[in-house]
């Protein structure tokens, strides 16, 4: 789905933090959306969790920092990180790139998947409308 010249896979889920979620066998992939890398402008630095830590919905366990903005990189599910995407300590750019296939961030082994699907948005009608707002919500920021 494109809405005001974002892109927003219809095959993943979203945080109200501007962080995906997809479903891959029994692990998430989760990472950046396209509206937090071109908010952030290009990405110099990603600060990523270590395999094996544990992470929790909703709040932070890392860092995306770009010449002009440093933001949290906010947890979609909670439970175990399986795997770092090591490229990009070498090349943050891919998020900017590609947020939802070069850029993801970490794999998470899910311990409560079931309950927290609810906390996720999928791209419909309520999406959009939070998309919206948010997009407002910047540009009168911007003034």
């Amino acid at each position: 789905m494109e809405l005001e010249g974002y892109s927003f896979p219809d095959d993943v889920k979203y945080d109200k933090n501007h962080f995906w979620a997809k479903i891959e066998g029994d692990l998430v992939v989760t990472g950046a959306t396209e509206f937090i890398s071109k908010q952030a402008g290009e990405i110099t630095f990603v600060d990523l969790p270590e395999e094996g830590d544990d992470v929790t919905q909703g709040k932070p366990f890392g860092s995306i920092e770009s010449g002009k903005w440093v933001g949290r990189i906010y947890a979609a599910v909670s439970g175990e990180v399986t795997e770092v995407n090591g490229e990009l300590e070498d090349e943050p750019e891919k998020i900017n790139e590609d947020p939802y296939t070069v850029g993801w961030i970490c794999k998470i082994r899910p311990s409560n998947l079931a309950a927290e699907l609810g906390n996720l948005m999928d791209p419909d009608e309520a999406f959009k409308q939070f998309i919206g707002e948010e997009i407002k919500r910047i540009e009168e920021q911007k003034g």
